[in-house]
């Protein structure tokens, strides 16, 4: 799932670092960028990234912060004006309620994730992942020096985890199951009857805590409602950590910022955690957070249904590519397309396409489309496209894959 780091002569690295390395969506989007510097015509279908601009409002909100001078620390884990913002959107878009001292705020909710196994993992500790999942889950519980226990999840379940292979999964050394709707990389996301069913196999195993990644939470399409898992098991509370952040639905990437909530005991070994690694978060990027989450919220459906447009072109160009099969995604901005069909053909320039990795390393090379292979995420045979750029690039994007995949030979 990620690029190891080749060994130099007198250098050791700790052995908690055997299994983590550099993610090769980051790796893949590298060559991609130098291939772009160069001249080619590279168009890059990997980054998790809208290509929507952050809100005026928001931008305004951060200068308006710095003019008034709030350039200094903040409170560890989250200044009362965040935390209060935080608080107010879980009571308005989940019916949430929680104190101060259940929220935590972080740089990025892959900080949360990470403070969250550093705070509560001890060696041996297992944390089941349904797969495929976002490159980052499995290297922060390696880091963490937990157990990584990955669970496979196909098509036929709609890439969910089921009731059965979680009860299959846990043993007495389970501490975590982690669940992300909708999902990075394949969209798919948890209905209300889904999270009820898998609820019910964590309360006969009550040593598991639950940890839901609901970063795509405003990305959804056609009507599906999304919901989090304290809204139909409001007695898991006691061992939820609930992460979202304003990265996806904002446009606020680079921003960095995510919170988590979660039971006081929890967030208060968080915050030490946090404390001895980069303490607060930016100032002046909460200041903006704070924006987004109490400041206007109507332009957000527009952007997922912008998002829709884009998702239902690219869906019905990969269906059309023979060998390529696609399901259609509830959410999030990304297809996750199956091209098993493919493997065992052969390239005009002798290339024999033996794998998901040397299909979109070819494609990269030929066409000059960039995608990440399901190698990367845990599931071969599976290409990943991000559809968060301009319906311009996906039509010539996939105008580019269909030639490309015509002129393997089976």
């Amino acid at each position: 799932m990620t690029v190891r780091f080749a060994q130099q002569a007198g250098f050791r690295p700790a052995a908690r670092m055997a299994e983590v390395g550099v993610s090769k969506i980051l790796a893949i989007g590298n060559r991609a960028a130098e291939m772009k510097r160069a001249g080619r015509p590279t168009i890059i279908l990997g980054a998790g990234e809208p290509d929507f601009d952050t809100p005026d409002h928001i931008k305004h909100a951060a200068a308006e912060a710095m003019a008034r001078g709030e350039t200094k620390y903040t409170r560890l884990d989250g200044s009362p004006e965040m935390k209060a913002a935080v608080i107010e959107k879980f009571r308005r878009d989940n019916a949430l309620e929680f104190s101060a001292d259940e929220i935590t705020v972080s740089t990025g909710a892959k900080q949360v994730i990470f403070n969250a196994f550093m705070a509560t993992l001890d060696p041996g500790d297992e944390v089941i992942v349904a797969t495929p999942c976002w490159t980052s889950y499995i290297d922060i519980v390696n880091m963490a020096e937990g157990t990584a226990v990955e669970v496979p999840c196909d098509d036929a379940s709609g890439f969910r985890l089921t009731p059965r292979q979680l009860e299959a999964a846990i043993t007495p050394k389970t501490r975590w199951v982690l669940l992300n709707s909708p999902s990075n990389p394949t969209g798919a996301a948890y209905s209300a009857a889904d999270y009820a069913e898998l609820a019910e196999v964590l309360r006969r195993h009550p040593h598991v805590w639950l940890m839901v990644d609901d970063m795509y939470e405003h990305i959804v399409y056609e009507g599906f409602a999304f919901v989090t898992p304290l809204q139909v098991a409001p007695d898991l509370r006691d061992r939820t950590l609930t992460i979202n952040g304003v990265s996806k639905a904002y446009a606020m990437t680079g921003w960095r910022i995510g919170y988590g909530a979660g039971p006081a005991a929890l967030i208060k070994v968080m915050a030490a955690a946090q404390s001895q690694s980069t303490s607060c978060p930016s100032s002046i990027s909460q200041a903006g957070a704070v924006a987004a989450l109490t400041g206007p919220q109507d332009f957000l459906p527009l952007r997922a249904a912008d998002f829709q447009k884009r998702r239902d072109l690219v869906v019905a160009g990969l269906n059309a590519i023979d060998g390529i099969t696609c399901r259609v995604p509830e959410g999030a901005f990304y297809t996750f397309a199956n091209c098993s069909g493919l493997i065992g053909r052969t390239a005009p320039d002798g290339t024999l396409i033996d794998s998901d990795t040397t299909f979109c390393n070819w494609v990269l090379e030929t066409a000059d489309v960039a995608m990440v292979p399901g190698d990367a995420f845990g599931v071969p045979n599976y290409f990943r496209i991000s559809y968060a750029t301009s319906e311009t690039e996906l039509t010539e994007a996939l105008a580019r894959l269909t030639r490309a995949c015509a002129t393997l030979c089976p």
